[in-house]
């Protein structure tokens, strides 16, 4: 019900957007912001982003961080100045931005002190650009989402454990690229479900040993091993799909699959077709087809595997700002009154 009453109000602020007086000055306010930082001291732009930090006011504190490093690129708070923006970036939901100024800075600085935390920014900020917007509220599967984001926030963590194993971190890191594992796995299994649609058996049960072979211990397994079961059966390969049903039979007894004898319960071609009204009504010119679908999920997943993000983790070293509590998403957008 929360998530209609979201869209609802949602859509009534954004088309409220044209008429209100203040986003036509967002541009105005920016560049009076910026003019009027380009006239301050090193040590009075540095009290207001402070300031800017403190309210989590993220547009002022963009414009006058990055005239910070325009007009101080050597002073003594630089390095200071460039890791904020990245969080800045972040906290703002400008991921991509996140991802090219922490570039930015392991480029400028490779020995850095500080520099584990642009590497783990890169892999927060990929990872929170794959979940999107409304993934926490909002009933979108995320697993079907483009893995792209994913496998790239993937490989940024494993930068930072293979250059900082040590860093504080690495555990956090670790986690997420586990939660990221999981979904990578995930998005393999439903590729496989679509191409039983689609009838390209070959081709889910490559999906299904992919998973297999590179996603190890993950809540996917079973449903690969029940994938390559029924893909191989319907390809004729009865030897390879007995061992895979045999394995996951052993390994995955309470998967949907199996009866209560542990025995695999395939679909079969003449299964695939169901011989339901709709058929018969048009005269079999249009029939619906029942294709293998595999989710166990709700047996397998680990409800305690969702990670929450730690924002203090998230804000860069050495600030000494004490932002206010944050309002959530929803309670922003009903001004309070839903929350």
């Amino acid at each position: 019900m929360r998530f209609f009453v979201l869209l609802i109000v949602s859509s009534l602020l954004l088309s409220a957007c044209s008429w209100l007086p203040f986003v036509d000055s967002e541009e105005e306010h920016a560049q009076e912001t910026q003019e009027e930082a380009l006239n301050l001291s090193e040590e009075r732009l540095r009290n207001k982003i402070r300031a800017n930090l403190d309210a989590r006011n993220w547009t002022d504190a963009t414009v006058n961080l990055n005239a910070f490093e325009a007009q101080f690129p050597f002073g003594n708070y630089a390095d200071q100045a460039q890791l904020e923006l990245i969080y800045v970036y972040h906290e703002s939901a400008d991921y991509e931005s996140a991802i090219a100024s922490a570039e930015r800075f392991i480029r400028l600085h490779p020995r850095h002190p500080n520099v584990d935390y642009a590497y783990y920014m890169k892999g927060l900020s990929a990872a929170l650009q794959h979940k999107g917007l409304f993934s926490n509220r909002s009933p979108i599967d995320a697993t079907k989402r483009d893995p792209g984001s994913a496998r790239t926030s993937f490989a940024n963590f494993s930068e930072l454990l293979n250059y900082f194993p040590d860093s504080v971190y690495s555990a956090d890191a670790r986690y997420r690229m586990l939660e990221l594992r999981n979904q990578l796995a995930r998005h393999e299994i439903h590729v496989a479900n679509y191409y039983f649609k689609r009838r390209a058996y070959l081709a889910a049960a490559n999906r299904g040993r992919y998973v297999i072979e590179n996603f190890q211990k993950t809540p996917a397994m079973p449903d690969a091993l029940a994938v390559m079961a029924e893909a191989y059966h319907l390809l004729d390969l009865h030897d390879l799909a007995a061992t895979a049903a045999e394995t996951l039979a052993l390994n995955y007894p309470r998967h949907p699959s199996l009866n209560e004898q542990g025995e695999f319960q395939y679909h079969g071609a003449d299964a695939l077709i169901q011989n339901d009204w709709l058929s018969r009504l048009t005269f079999g010119y249009y029939t619906r087809e029942n294709p293998p679908f595999f989710d166990s999920r709700h047996i397998y997943n680990n409800p305690q595997s969702t990670i929450l993000e730690d924002k203090n983790l998230a804000r860069p070293p050495g600030d000494d700002s004490t932002p206010t509590k944050e309002q959530s998403l929803f309670d922003k957008i009903t001004f309070g009154v839903f929350e």
